[in-house]
């Protein structure tokens, strides 16, 4: 009996320790990650619209969607004191679960770029939507309400689907329709 309780309190030394440096690593990277993150986010501003020289952080939560897709951020895109457009970054429920999508609408109604960030999609199908051969679709397309197509060409309203990721086309495009939504919001 008194080697169990030997063995049980070995036990439990050894996991708080554990848990004590995971947590104290966990704190000191942690400023580091969210530089990171933010570096990442500015990044993709940038690449979703390239006119803007810098970006000004609205209120988001006066753009909740009317989808189940949450809307994260909200930044006006500026060229000096010209606003070039704006980046709108929604989280859309893929396949494997939430995708990061920033999406940069130009003022003059058109989407100037999509960007995919951290997802869990299916590799080899889902995955695929972090190609430029699908998410480049969206570039110059009007800001108005996209569908999906599974065959044929798509239309200047349309997106061709990923073969077999049809769940995942329809959450990027889905993600974007929102982010349409916001930016009609904000030009109204």
């Amino acid at each position: 009996m008194n080697s169990i309780l030997k063995l049980g309190l070995n036990l439990f030394v050894i996991c708080a320790v554990a848990a004590g440096l995971l947590a104290g690593t966990n704190q000191m990277t942690a400023p580091l990650i969210a530089q990171r993150n933010e570096q990442a986010n500015n990044e993709a501003r940038k690449a979703v619209l390239s006119d803007a020289k810098e970006f000004k952080l609205l209120d988001s939560s006066k753009y909740k969607a009317a989808s189940d897709v949450e809307v994260v951020e909200v930044y006006e895109g500026l060229n000096g004191s010209e606003v070039s457009g704006y980046t709108i970054k929604v989280l859309p429920k893929g396949y494997g679960g939430e995708i990061e999508l920033m999406v940069g609408i130009k003022t003059d109604g058109t989407i100037s770029g999509v960007n995919i960030g951290n997802m869990s999609e299916t590799p080899g199908l889902g995955a695929r939507s972090k190609e430029e051969a699908f998410y480049g679709q969206y570039a110059n397309k009007p800001a108005t309400e996209l569908t999906v197509v599974k065959g044929g060409n798509a239309g200047e309203t349309e997106i061709q689907a990923i073969s077999g990721a049809t769940i995942t086309s329809k959450a990027v495009t889905s993600g974007v329709n929102t982010a349409v939504d916001v930016y009609d919001s904000i030009s109204k």
